[in-house]
């Protein structure tokens, strides 16, 4: 679902609230000035599992929800958020996003006059799933707040941006379910690997077999929206782990390797096939999506573009 709003199309608070809470969270809203609704924005749009919202009020507010079976993770691009869960304060500004979690009453004090958020919500169980795979140590929670200055977080912030920007705009691809699908995970397996601290210590701990096994389930179906979640979870281990293996074994990421994979099939396709298949029908049914990276990374590996390797089979 994809719903865009904007002032001066809001008339009233009341407006307001049946139009966020539809969107967003349900929720009781209460302006803490005199402001009018008129500055109010929304734009919104489902990714998988997951919803990306992009809100703002114009007008300081006080905002209460319970967050029934999602978890909701508030990023402030301005202005800045309080709140309370559970009797724990936190304040969020520009670089801080604060996580509310499911089923939980959050209280927002101040949600500033100036406060732009894109907001996150995410499913329970199906995030609870994916912490399980990511960190194969079922029964994690997340904090009450991620710090996006630096480091995991910036990068996580940079791809919410990234996905909120095409969500919101209608994007082509995201009509694609396996596309959204992809996005999301992605999005649900970098805040995972963003608001849990790493415990892992020495080394790696894969045994060559494990690797293995992820290496041969990529074989087997490298068309399937493989998420790093899903792999790990194939052998029972978390996402940091795998990836060590990977990166000692076979010197490249599992995801990298997919998508070498992913060439490799598709170069066959391109150069032995009689059908009339175009190179984009050719990509996508081996699961590439992204056609401009996808010619860029084949030409580095067999040296021609797509169409070229397509060109040469009718010589």
């Amino acid at each position: 679902m994809r719903g865009q709003l904007e002032g001066p199309g809001f008339t009233d608070w009341d407006e307001v609230h049946e139009v966020v809470a539809d969107a967003y969270f349900p929720h009781e809203l209460r302006p803490l000035s005199r402001d009018n609704a008129a500055r109010s924005s929304l734009e919104s749009s489902d990714v998988g599992a997951s919803r990306l919202a992009r809100i703002g009020f114009g007008a300081a507010v006080a905002i209460e929800s319970d967050h029934p079976g999602a978890y909701g993770i508030n990023i402030p691009l301005t202005g800045r958020i309080v709140s309370v869960t559970g009797g724990t304060e936190v304040t969020s500004t520009p670089g801080l996003a604060t996580i509310c979690p499911p089923d939980t009453r959050t209280v927002i004090t101040n949600w500033s006059s100036s406060c732009e958020i894109i907001g996150f919500k995410v499913d329970r169980d199906y995030l609870q799933r994916e912490m399980d795979r990511v960190l194969a140590r079922p029964g994690q929670l997340l904090p009450r707040q991620l710090d996006l200055r630096a480091g995991a977080g910036a990068e996580w912030l940079r791809l919410v941006r990234s996905v909120a920007d095409q969500a919101l705009h209608d994007s082509v691809l995201l009509r694609s379910e396996m596309v959204s699908q992809q996005l999301c995970g992605a999005l649900t397996t970098a805040l995972v690997l963003t608001a849990m601290p790493d415990d892992d210590t020495g080394s790696s701990g894969i045994r060559p077999r494990i690797v293995k096994r992820v290496i041969d389930a990529i074989h087997e179906d490298p068309a399937r929206p493989w998420t790093a979640g899903e792999m790990a979870e194939l052998v029972g281990v978390s996402v940091r782990r795998m990836q060590q293996g990977f990166r000692e074994y076979v010197g490249m990421t599992p995801m990298e390797f997919l998508v070498d994979v992913r060439l490799e099939r598709v170069h066959a396709d391109l150069i032995g096939s009689a059908s009339c298949a175009t190179v984009s029908e050719v990509a996508t049914r081996w699961g590439i999506m992204h056609t401009g990276r996808f010619a860029a990374a084949y030409r580095r590996k067999y040296g021609v573009t797509p169409s070229e390797s397509l060109r040469d089979r009718g010589l």
